[in-house]
């Protein structure tokens, strides 16, 4: 398998998905439509959608049904980057090596079209309902998971903790793991318990891909913090050295490099061994799985 190939591929294929149901930029409102777009097509390696389809898989999802979630949730990681880039938050103008949606639209523009890909996501995942053969109960089961992960018990939650550290005096590592699990880990966790759920899961099984998702949702976390250290700005599409430029507390602030490195490899060895425990196999999702936690951008 050229995993390099099949990935670029899959990524592709999440393109389309995502060009489909995004609105046409016309109307009053094709600033905002604009903007949108913009966000969510500058770049990015799709890796939720990926996760959430390859999991499907797994559990031998084969239609296109999946289609309507895949582009949800690459909507609600898109928002989050853009509402993570304002001058409010992380004040950057670089993402994916190009600029951040506020530098190029505005502030205003950039927290409004954050707004709307949040909201689309939903009006989106919704049209799952018009997928024949998903079962209407498991459509569901996924639209809470989704609400769940990516809201104040989940990603959002992680976002209010991250922005509050910096008026923490002695930040705890426990805050650090609360806010890992949260802003990284919770939204790979919805992307494959959705991939699950809509595969066919039992209740059981949906389980153990929670607590796989978020072994990997850590590592991957931790991966970027050592990035952010060691990595290449012209791989990477972004500036280097911004945790330590705004001061920012990291796993690496408080076990080192060596440990970080050391934590990586256990958490996504972790994560791998309990997924080859099922007994189904799906063979690009470890691969896909390993690849992240050892990435390099």
């Amino acid at each position: 398998m050229d995993f390099q190939k099949e990935l670029d591929y899959r990524a592709s294929d999440v393109d389309r998905v995502i060009v489909k149901y995004l609105p046409k930029v016309e109307g009053y409102q094709k600033t905002v439509f604009e903007a949108m777009r913009y966000s969510i097509l500058v770049g990015g390696k799709r890796v939720r959608p990926i996760l959430m389809e390859e999991t499907y898989k797994l559990f031998g999802g084969k239609s296109k049904a999946l289609e309507p979630f895949m582009a949800a949730i690459e909507m609600i990681h898109s928002y989050s980057l853009v509402h993570d880039d304002l001058p409010a938050m992380d004040n950057d103008m670089l993402r994916r090596g190009n600029p951040t949606t506020h530098a190029q639209y505005g502030e205003a523009m950039g927290i409004l079209a954050g707004d709307g890909l949040l909201n689309f996501a939903y009006e989106t995942a919704l049209k799952a309902f018009d997928e024949a053969p998903l079962d209407a109960t498991a459509i569901v089961r996924a639209l809470k998971v989704l609400s769940n992960k990516s809201g104040v018990y989940g990603m959002v939650g992680g976002q209010v903790a991250d922005v509050e550290e910096v008026k923490q005096n002695g930040i705890s590592r426990n805050r650090i793991d609360f806010i890992y699990s949260m802003k990284t880990a919770a939204l790979i966790e919805a992307a494959m318990m959705i991939g699950a759920i809509l595969g066919g899961a039992d209740d059981e099984q949906v389980s153990i891909i929670e607590g796989v998702a978020h072994k990997i949702g850590l590592a991957f976390q931790i991966q970027d913090d050592i990035l952010d250290v060691e990595g290449d700005e012209a791989v990477l599409g972004k500036e280097i050295g911004q945790d330590s430029k705004n001061q920012k507390v990291t796993f690496i602030s408080f076990e080192g490099m060596d440990r970080a490195k050391a934590e990586v490899t256990y958490l996504s060895d972790e994560g791998i061994t309990e997924l080859l425990k099922l007994p189904y196999e799906n063979r690009f999702l470890t691969k896909l799985l390993e690849f992240l936690v050892h990435r390099e951008k």
